[in-house]
């Protein structure tokens, strides 16, 4: 528990403080923002802001972590480990996309394709490593079952090792790169994803914790306790993801000084992928990141129905918070309207976890 106020604690300083820093830095570097052509006209202001402000909150959060643990005299676990894997590798990926960008000068940077098989390259790293290290029940970070609040009787390993295995690896791969995109198509206005990030890291500390009272490898399985390798330390770097979005935050709301990028963007979908993954609550994300799936539905939603009908589009501009703006309403007030709905989502994905439990007393 110390550990987790630690390390929440210290990357929000962290973000908070030193983001001038590297603000300054960056600009030094000439690492600006570029706007698209076609976006609304209020955007093109925001030209040349600096970017990949990514670096700062993962590199804050994964500082904070080993602090921690370190003053609490503790080893980092494997599940906790996968997680910053997870994000640092599709960080680097953004970080790529981000320099090519900036370099350039174009708002082009990775190929579409690119992008996705760096995704997928991480994907298939952790998906491997998190059926490894299993502790002394035997119990791997990830499981081969399909998850919503806790495994289901429904097993990939069920068709064989070989298959199995590759349909779990198949099975990270749509998570990690629906999620990664999600975020990033998310991140279009001051704040918005990081904000709504901030609520999934939230539902995900507290998961953690109530997964780890609930244990059943410290509660003699009682009814409703859960299979979950290391759940405390998920919650401890959930926390520190949350505090080093809320320093970058104070940054990056409107007008922003820095943006995250999708040096930020993918870093953080990578994250929220590896917990989901690893508490066990695998469709439970659904529901807790449901402004996410809105804002890739709608670009899903915009493209098929302009090629079905040949030029006609449902929203003004995709995603949805720019048909928002466009219909006149001000940034802020769509960021802070996404913010409540996010808020809502997260509401009842926690809710329906608590009463799941509930249902096994």
């Amino acid at each position: 528990m110390i550990a987790l106020l630690i390390a929440g604690g210290f990357s929000l300083l962290y973000s908070l403080l030193l983001t001038p820093l590297f603000v300054r830095g960056f600009r030094k570097l000439s690492w600006g923002q570029f706007i698209r052509e076609d976006g609304p006209e209020s955007h093109f202001a925001k030209r040349g802001t600096p970017t990949m402000g990514g670096l700062i909150f993962i590199s804050g959060a994964v500082i904070a972590y080993f602090l921690g643990k370190f003053l609490m005299g503790e080893q980092p676990t494997p599940s906790a480990l996968l997680v910053i894997l997870m994000a640092v590798g599709s960080a680097a990926v953004g970080f790529i996309d981000d320099f090519l960008k900036t370099r350039k000068q174009q708002s082009l940077g990775l190929g579409g394709w690119a992008k996705i098989g760096g995704q997928v390259l991480v994907a298939i790293v952790f998906a491997f490593l998190a059926l490894r290290f299993p502790n002394d029940a035997g119990f791997t970070p990830g499981s081969t079952h399909i998850s919503i609040f806790r495994d289901l009787p429904f097993d990939f390993m069920s068709f064989g090792t070989i298959l199995g295995i590759s349909l779990f690896v198949l099975w990270v791969i749509v998570i990690v790169v629906s999620t990664t995109n999600s975020v990033n198509v998310t991140d279009g206005l001051d704040g918005l994803a990081g904000g709504a990030s901030i609520m999934v890291f939230g539902a995900y500390m507290i998961i953690g914790f109530w997964q780890a009272s609930q244990s059943c490898f410290s509660t003699a399985y009682e009814a409703g306790c859960y299979l979950v390798r290391d759940p405390m330390d998920l919650a401890v770097v959930a926390a520190a993801f949350l505090g080093g979005l809320g320093g970058f935050l104070w940054w990056n709301t409107s007008p922003a000084h820095v943006y995250m990028g999708d040096t930020g963007s993918l870093g953080l979908g990578g994250a929220i992928a590896a917990f989901a993954i690893l508490t066990q609550t695998e469709l439970l994300l659904v529901l807790l990141g449901g402004l996410f799936i809105i804002e890739s539905g709608s670009v899903i939603l915009q493209r098929a129905y302009f090629k079905v009908t040949r030029g006609k589009r449902i929203f003004l501009m995709s995603p949805i918070h720019h048909h928002f703006e466009l219909k006149g309403w001000a940034e802020v007030t769509v960021v802070v309207r996404f913010w409540i709905i996010a808020a809502l989502f997260v509401i009842a994905g926690i809710g329906g976890f608590y009463g799941e439990w509930l249902l096994q007393q």
